[in-house]
């Protein structure tokens, strides 16, 4: 037995532990994520540059895919209640730090904070998750925890521009306070649980620092590279250290085996590793909202709420989805929804390219791609975290938690800043074709996610 309880008494996951854990979720997929639709209006009332402001907006995500790994063996090792108790804690200081910003330090500062909060949350509660439930209750557990962070990013464009428009941008970070506090009244009598192999293992001081370098250094050439020039000085120093710190990391993390950051072992079993790579392809089909949100208010005009209202019918289709995805994985296994789901999500994005269309056409065809990309999400979410969860080794399902969301969060952070990137690239071309441009970037990480789901997931169902 290599996971267990701390108390002695056995214990079973139960509704009251699984709503804390989606209300956990949602302090970062529904409230820090919402930030994405309310650039231009964060944008008129902060001392913050346009290319900082999007860097900001990405950040959050970058550090939380730089952590996640090491905060999944941190919870392995030091318990998955308390691990996601500290990411609740680090959450409310993210989202008081943006409260009472008025310049570009405390927003960067609260974004990385919201980041550090992530990497606590995400692999400690699918961890608990794991742990604490079974079967086809395993199975509704993920789905709700899906529900939290494929739904909760659904919401949070309707959410972030009804709250900004209504209240202002702030005051969505003082309900997230909210939330974070009810999350924690719920789980804190949860048992505690860990691995009892974790301890054995250090930390992997050097593969984080050269992980860490490599990818801020890299999102800030693609963030500020447009700006900066992409051949200027600044640019290539920050391309250059990055190729060299992330081949560095690679270097000394394939020697050092199971004592690395990232055990690479993990992926020898191809249907976590096609979970994985498809889940960071298709989480940075994220840039859609937010080119989507900038073009919407910029282009067209329409208000941060009227913008928001044009996702509804992507949080209603991704919400059914999930429990649809999670029929189909029970009656087809993995492959079909994986491949199916990203392949409806490109085909929403491609018709959201055809920004040339009358306004009012534009308008009905933009809620009706949203329907078409939250179908294909929620089809794919269920069976790709249950792949990725099922396939992890008992001792390592938190590292191997972590890795998985760490392909969410990165995939996100760098699908965001390659969207920005290419927006700028081609504004000098009008802002209808900048946002065409970039839209259709996200259409090819959609194939990718699809190809990578065909290639390498097995043919017949899998438990």
């Amino acid at each position: 037995m290599s996971s267990v309880s701390i108390n002695a008494a056995p214990y079973v996951g139960t509704d009251r532990l699984l709503a804390g854990i989606v209300l956990s979720v949602l302090t970062f997929w529904l409230f820090a994520q919402s930030v994405i639709n309310v650039v231009p209006v964060v944008k008129s009332s902060l001392d913050i540059s346009l290319e900082t402001l999007t860097l900001a907006v990405s950040l959050s995500a970058l550090f939380s895919g730089c952590f996640v790994v090491v905060s999944g063996g941190l919870a392995d090792k030091f318990g998955r209640v308390r691990l996601t108790t500290i990411g609740l804690a680090l959450s409310m200081v993210g989202s008081a730090l943006l409260v009472v910003s008025q310049g570009p330090v405390l927003f960067l500062a609260g974004r990385v904070v919201q980041g550090l909060s992530a990497a606590c949350i995400m692999p400690a509660t699918l961890a608990l998750i794991k742990t604490w439930y079974a079967g086809k209750a395993r199975q509704r557990a993920v789905s709700f925890w899906v529900i939290g962070s494929w739904g909760g990013s659904g919401l949070c464009s309707f959410v972030g521009g009804a709250i900004a428009t209504g209240l202002g941008w702030r005051w969505i970070f003082v309900f997230s306070i909210v939330v974070a506090l009810t999350a924690l009244l719920l789980i804190r009598t949860t048992p505690e649980s860990r691995s009892e192999t974790a301890g054995q293992h250090k930390l992997d001081i050097s593969g984080l620092l050269s992980l860490v370098a490599a990818l801020v250094l890299f999102n800030l050439f693609i963030a500020k590279g447009h700006h900066w020039g992409w051949s200027s000085p600044l640019s290539l120093s920050m391309l250059i250290g990055a190729v060299a710190a992330i081949v560095f990391f690679l270097g000394t993390e394939v020697r050092k085996k199971e004592a690395a950051l990232i055990d690479f072992a993990l992926f020898k079993n191809r249907a976590y590793g096609a979970a994985v790579l498809s889940n960071f392809m298709l989480n940075g089909a994220i840039g859609t909202m937010m080119i989507t949100s900038i073009w919407l208010q910029q282009g067209r005009h329409l208000s941060p709420f009227q913008t928001g209202m044009m996702t509804l019918g992507y949080l209603v289709t991704v919400l059914l989805m999930i429990r649809v995805g999670e029929k189909l994985l029970q009656r087809y296994g993995a492959r079909l929804p994986m491949m199916g789901g990203p392949l409806i999500a490109m085909v929403g994005i491609f018709l959201i390219s055809c920004t040339f269309l009358e306004t009012g056409v534009y308008i009905a065809t933009v809620f009706f791609s949203n329907v078409l990309f939250g179908l294909g999400l929620g089809c794919y979410a269920t069976p790709s975290t249950d792949t990725a969860v099922a396939n992890a080794p008992e001792s390592k399902v938190g590292v191997a938690s972590g890795v998985y969301k760490m392909g969410s969060s990165l995939g996100g952070a760098f699908g965001l800043a390659m969207t920005a990137s290419l927006y700028a690239l081609f504004l000098p071309q009008g802002m209808a074709t900048a946002a065409q441009y970039a839209l259709w970037f996200n259409c090819a990480l959609c194939l990718g996610a699809m190809l990578v789901s065909a290639v390498m997931l097995p043919k017949s169902p899998q438990s």
